[in-house]
């Protein structure tokens, strides 16, 4: 099925609805814009959002072994674990903003322990480094969509939020911005989990030499150049995107990891880019060109680089603040105050 336009008639009512309220017009700034598409994405001027969930996928990186990273591989299946213990960051935001985070092991280089929590969907333990050729094959990359599409319609969603865990993986971000944006990697490649001015040249030999040998796969397609460049992870996060606008549900954008998800999204689908919503603008180097060629405003700017969903979690009560603002003010009538003379 696919993703249909921004429903024009509900704009329009919320749009009307604002314009009564008991503020002067454009008052609560960019909520307003906000609750308006928010109208357009659900098809109504009053959407339920309780039901969140920050989906958080995690893989492994070939392209770690280049020295990319401050932290040794085997950390992302730590973080995982530490993620079904509830001692992260993501946890601990998502129970402050009432939000569930749905934990998944897309492409781990590891044996994890059954959990009742772990969504274990696999497609393969890890990528190959993408300095030496594709980071998966192509029917990989759609087997890792399609596993993220299956976690947003096996869940009770109002409203998704992404998120991410895997060493290496703003450095096979990066390479999927490049090489989708054109961007030279030195506008692009930061220094992720901090690293130092020798690791951060690593990172941008890395991505230089992930353009050049992948150069062929990159011209042929959004899809193509994901399986060359990109991360099970980010693959998983495209899917989890596109099924939650095929569904006509909003979804939150996290920060780096996320951003390349979602420019892969919109390559595939362009209609998807009215359903997403950018939460914040990352600390991380290219993050910034992300959202400009997205055409997403952040809702937020505190120099977060963590992933894992966090600035989503954080831009949640925006969101839903917009929506009962709209909602819940009296208007000019209502209240038997006199409008603007």
């Amino acid at each position: 099925m696919a993703i249909l336009p921004l429903d024009e008639r509900a704009m329009r009512l919320a749009a009307a609805r604002q314009a009564r309220l008991t503020k002067p017009a454009g008052s609560l700034g960019r909520l307003e814009d906000l609750a308006v598409r928010l109208a357009g994405i659900t098809g109504r001027i009053d959407p339920p959002l309780q039901a969140a969930v920050v989906f958080t996928l995690a893989g492994d990186h070939g392209v770690a072994a280049e020295g990319v990273s401050a932290y040794p591989r085997e950390v992302t299946a730590q973080m995982l674990l530490n993620f079904l213990r509830g001692g992260a960051a993501i946890n601990v935001l998502a129970r402050e903003v009432g939000a569930r985070v749905v934990v998944a092991d897309i492409g781990v280089d590891a044996d994890l322990p059954p959990h009742p929590d772990l969504r274990a969907v696999k497609v393969r333990r890890g990528t190959a480094s993408i300095t030496s050729g594709a980071a998966m094959r192509v029917d990989e990359a759609n087997r890792a969509i399609k596993v993220g599409r299956g976690l947003v319609r096996d869940e009770h969603v109002d409203i998704a939020l992404t998120g991410d865990m895997g060493i290496g993986n703003t450095t096979a971000a990066a390479a999927v911005i490049c090489a989708l944006t054109g961007l030279d990697p030195e506008r692009v490649v930061g220094r992720g989990t901090g690293v130092d001015d020798e690791g951060l040249r690593r990172k941008l030999a890395a991505v230089r030499g992930a353009l050049q040998v992948n150069a062929e796969s990159i011209g042929r397609g959004p899809i193509e150049t994901l399986a060359a460049t990109g991360g099970l992870e980010i693959a998983g996060l495209v899917g989890v995107i596109l099924e939650a606008a095929r569904m006509r549900k909003p979804v939150i954008i996290d920060g780096f990891i996320s951003g390349a998800a979602a420019l892969v999204a919109a390559a595939i689908a362009p209609e998807a880019t009215g359903y997403m919503i950018a939460s914040h603008r990352s600390h991380e180097l290219g993050h910034g060109a992300v959202l400009e060629r997205l055409g997403l405003p952040p809702l937020l700017d505190l120099d977060l680089r963590l992933g894992e969903g966090t600035g989503a979690a954080l831009a949640l009560p925006l969101v839903r603040a917009a929506v009962r603002l709209l909602n819940d003010m009296a208007t000019f009538d209502e209240a038997g105050v006199s409008e603007r003379s």
